[in-house]
């Protein structure tokens, strides 16, 4: 096999789109002995790492799960970290996200975010909207029911302004309702931190995600563990509801 060709079977092993629950910032921060805001802040650092090695290995789009619609119900001291947190690491990184051709994108309900904060998340998605690098989405007071119910009203009121019939309705439409319809489900779930679960996540963009569960706290989930997901991944056989069989392109499995 010639080096072209290597590089390109390569490629064809990496998912276009990588999901990712951030999760261990605060066991990580206490396990030293800090404040959870202390992890919070040592997770941006894993953030950026992330997103190097997308930019790097040519992964067209990366969504990171940051708050969830659930996390309000978190300390209001922490909350407000967050939320201050976030809007300064905006600030810093946005330039620098711009120059390497990154698009970032914001997903989940804003209606509960100071102006300054909407205000600066619109700005960024206007100063980034032509990039097409890497599509970075960040979910923030974001849930997969809330998009669910979300594309459900929509397509709601299109019926009732008569601009589409019920009839029209099937899964093809709903789903580009949702958010991120413009781009690839996702094909590769992380999760870090130990859990084994989704946290109300992308539910109907993940139906054939593969999933891939990390022992790592979130700051310490470097590019070493990332390398070791994406191989991972590159080892499951996607059926989409087919047999090994189907897939084979001579009608057989590896090894006959």
């Amino acid at each position: 096999m010639t080096a072209s060709a290597e590089s390109s079977s390569e490629l064809a092993r990496l998912p276009q789109h990588v999901a990712v629950v951030m999760d261990g910032n605060g066991r990580w921060a206490e396990q030293r002995r800090r404040p959870r805001p202390f992890g919070h802040r040592a997770g941006v650092k894993a953030v950026r790492g992330i997103i190097r090695a997308c930019v790097a290995k040519g992964i067209g789009a990366l969504t990171l799960f940051a708050f969830s619609s659930e996390n309000w119900s978190r300390p209001r001291s922490e909350v407000r970290s967050l939320m201050d947190l976030f809007l300064r690491s905006l600030r810093r990184e946005a330039s620098q996200l711009s120059d390497n051709g990154v698009r970032l994108r914001f997903i989940g309900d804003r209606s509960r975010f100071s102006a300054e904060l909407t205000k600066l998340m619109h700005d960024v998605e206007l100063q980034t909207q032509h990039n097409a690098r890497l599509h970075l989405n960040i979910a923030i007071n974001y849930g997969g029911r809330w998009d669910i119910a979300e594309a459900a009203r929509k397509l709601a009121l299109a019926v009732q302004r008569g601009e589409l019939a019920a009839e029209e309705i099937d899964v093809e439409c709903f789903g580009q309702a949702l958010s991120l319809s413009d781009l690839p489900e996702p094909d590769l779930l992380i999760r870090t931190g130990g859990e084994h679960r989704i946290s109300n996540f992308l539910l109907w963009q993940m139906a054939y995600t593969e999933l891939h569960f990390s022992t790592a706290l979130w700051p310490d989930f470097d590019e070493a563990a990332f390398a070791s997901a994406l191989a991972d991944f590159a080892l499951r056989e996607r059926r989409f509801g087919k047999t090994s069989k189907q897939l084979a392109p001579d009608g057989k499995t590896e090894g006959g």
